[in-house]
């Protein structure tokens, strides 16, 4: 089997040097999106140890619809505008959540630039369902 591979990989550097290129181009770019990724058991850790502050970004409607129990909502289009709500959380980490893990990166970023120590939770809201951890509303 390693013998093959080695023969494919000699025979066809060319589209293994480009697998390579683009695999490193897209741990460049998970790097870039800011931030920590913490799994639902490391959220939930920081939380009662009392070390985090857990920020939905989502829209008021799906936050409404559930929410992590002690969960913050500040929509991703309102946080500039809302940051100095932040300052009293200063010295704990703010976890970011979003519906699936796609928009937090980013805005951990701005937050990171603010002085923030900030991380997303890996997933976000869909794999907070997944493990059937609880939900308020």
């Amino acid at each position: 089997m390693v013998a093959h591979l080695i023969q494919f990989a000699t025979d066809h550097f060319i589209l293994v040097a480009i697998f390579v290129v683009l695999l490193v181009l897209l741990l460049i770019n998970e790097v870039r999106r800011g931030g920590q990724s913490l799994s639902n058991g490391q959220l939930t850790a920081l939380v009662n140890a009392d070390k985090a502050l857990v920020i939905d970004i989502r829209p008021a409607k799906e936050y409404s619809a559930g929410h992590i129990v002690g969960a913050v909502s500040i929509p991703q289009d309102k946080l500039v505008s809302r940051m100095t709500e932040l300052e009293k959380h200063k010295e704990k980490t703010l976890i970011v959540v979003d519906a699936m893990g796609q928009q937090s990166g980013t805005i951990c970023r701005e937050l990171l630039k603010a002085g923030y120590t900030a991380a997303k939770l890996s997933g976000g809201v869909s794999s907070w369902k997944a493990d059937n951890l609880p939900l308020v509303k």
